[in-house]
């Protein structure tokens, strides 16, 4: 599932941007690092979660920002429809 995240020119990296296309209904599947802390993902995933959208657990930001192809680690990402 991780290998997708590279290959995507439709990805959301960050939270805050995520949260705004899980909002507006344009997001597909969240990506969320395990090790992320809970108060920056709760509410990401609790939408998600009302919205019935995939949800993947990835097991560090760290994995997650290099699976993004960027140098820096990230909390979440979306994939876009």
């Amino acid at each position: 599932m991780l290998e997708q995240l590279k290959n995507q020119n439709k990805l959301v990296i960050g939270t805050k941007q995520a949260l705004k296309a899980v909002k507006e209904g344009r997001a597909q599947t969240l990506f969320i690092a395990k090790d992320a802390e809970k108060h920056v993902t709760r509410n990401i995933e609790e939408l998600a979660k009302e919205m019935q959208l995939q949800i993947v657990y990835v097991d560090s930001m760290k994995k997650l920002g290099k699976a993004c192809g960027i140098d820096v680690s990230a909390a979440t990402a979306v994939i876009l429809k």
